[in-house]
Order: C-alpha cells, then sequence, then structure tokens
C-alpha cells in the first residue's frame, strides 16, 4: 500500500510538471507594446500631426526663399510615413506568424490601410503651393496596381502612376531619388526609415549607424522629417548577425539580449 501511495504522488508530480512547464515563447510578442502605442497611444497621432505641421512650413519657407530654375517635389515614404499597416503588425502577434512576402502581399491587395494623421493634408497642402508630391516605396513592383488603388482612395494628392515608384530590383532608393531630381528641386523627404532620406544612413554596421546620423543631425526638421514606427525596420538588422537566417526563437532571444539594462 506504501509502494503504491508513493507511485501514485510521484506520478502526480510528473503530471504536474508536465502541465505547469511554460510554453515556448510567441516570436512575435516583441510586437505587442509597439503595435498596441502605434495604435492605441494619442502620443502617436500628436507626432504624426506635429511632424506634418512642421512638413507645411517647410514648404512654406523654401518657396518664399526659392530661386530655383526647376519645379519643386517632395519624397514620401508609403508604408508608416503616408499608410497604417498596423492591422498586419497586430495580426502577426494574434497569429503567432511573422512576416513573408505572402502574407504581406494579402494584406496590401485588400487596400484596407488608413491614412496616417495629417498625411492626405499634407499632400493637399503640397499640391496648393505647386510642389509636387512622390511616393518611393519598396513595395514590390507586382504591387503596383493595389498600392495606387489604396492610395486612391483615401484621397492623396498626386496619387497616380506618374508619381509612385516601388521596388525592382534593389531595396536602396537612391536611384529612384535621382530619377526625380532630374527634372525637379527635391526641397523635402518624409519618412519612417534613414534610407529614405539617403544611402549615406544604409551601413548601420558601425554603433547602429548612431555616428551617422550625429554627423548628419543639421539635416533634419530642415530637409529630413522622420516619422515614428517602433513596429519595424532596418534599424532592427543590426541586432542580428548579418548574413544568417535566424528562426524566430533566436530572433527572439537576440532581441532581448541587445538590451541595454542597469546593474
Amino acid at each position: 500500500m506504501k509502494k503504491i501511495f508513493l507511485l501514485t504522488i510521484l506520478l502526480s508530480c510528473l503530471f504536474l510538471s508536465c502541465t505547469t512547464r511554460p510554453e515556448p515563447p510567441n516570436t512575435q510578442d516583441h510586437l505587442i507594446m509597439s503595435v498596441l502605442w502605434y495604435q492605441k497611444s494619442a502620443e502617436m497621432k500628436a507626432l504624426y500631426h506635429q511632424s506634418f505641421n512642421w512638413a507645411k512650413y517647410r514648404i512654406e519657407q523654401e518657396i518664399n526663399n526659392q530661386k530655383k530654375e526647376k519645379k519643386s517635389a517632395v519624397i514620401v515614404d508609403i508604408d508608416e510615413t503616408m499608410l497604417d499597416n498596423s492591422p498586419f503588425e497586430a495580426n502577426c502577434v494574434k497569429t503567432g506568424k511573422g512576416y513573408t512576402k505572402e502574407r504581406w502581399t494579402e494584406w496590401t491587395a485588400k487596400t484596407m490601410a488608413e491614412a496616417l494623421p495629417g498625411a492626405v493634408e499634407f499632400t493637399c497642402f503640397a499640391k496648393s503651393k505647386g510642389v509636387e508630391v512622390f511616393y518611393i516605396s519598396n513595395r514590390s513592383v507586382d504591387e503596383f496596381d493595389v498600392t495606387l488603388k489604396n492610395l486612391q482612395q483615401a484621397n492623396f494628392a498626386f496619387a497616380d502612376s506618374a508619381h509612385l515608384f516601388l521596388k525592382s530590383t534593389t531595396s536602396s532608393k537612391k536611384l529612384r531619388r535621382e530619377v526625380v531630381a532630374q527634372n525637379y528641386e527635391i526641397i523635402l523627404l518624409l519618412g519612417d526609415n534613414l534610407g529614405d532620406f539617403s544611402d549615406i544612413f544604409e551601413d548601420r554596421t558601425d554603433n547602429y549607424g548612431f555616428g551617422t546620423v550625429e554627423e548628419q543631425q543639421d539635416l533634419f526638421g530642415k530637409k529630413f522629417i522622420i516619422l515614428p514606427n517602433p513596429m519595424y525596420g532596418a534599424w532592427e538588422e543590426s541586432v542580428f548577425p548579418s548574413g544568417q537566417e535566424l528562426s524566430g526563437k533566436e530572433k527572439y532571444t537576440l532581441r532581448k539580449k541587445a538590451l541595454q539594462g542597469y546593474k
């Protein structure tokens, strides 16, 4: 009887240890706070309005002081600059499935992304001042039609095929900016990623690219307007070893390891 009793306790302990073992982390849970902030904080809306208000002011300054032969243009990114794709990121958290090209194109095909606060008004303001807006995005050229449809549905100014440049062969936007610069004076660039402004920001191997930002600090607020995006971006790639294929769990571990705490 004693042996049976001890065996019962042992089996019970084994059962409890199995049932209470923590589940492996949802490898998309790192997005929870950033997506929640993006969707639910009034501060996010305020930052967008602040950025676009300042961008309008900079246009006013430039056209008032303009002594240029070329027409003026503004270059803007699309995702998390003009259009809000946070529902896609939220679904990554809810399903536990991260970004893939297939999931992303499934989302963009819905043409459901809404305009970000102040974005449409900014493009209309630029148009009223005779400044053209060019949309340069790293969405694939395969998404051209749905992207144009989404911009038009949201009533953005200059939402036409002549003002939309998507990615064909390279993620660098340098060549596409140069195409615009052939016929226009680019007075302002807006985006959520430093690569939206210049190719000098694309290499972040040295201290996450902090030094380059410091070197170019006078251009922020003058030529470059950065929009907030804590959900994703080129900044995260510098946390991971270059040239390695990493699983979601490996990325999860490296993100935690990269955090700087205190002693």
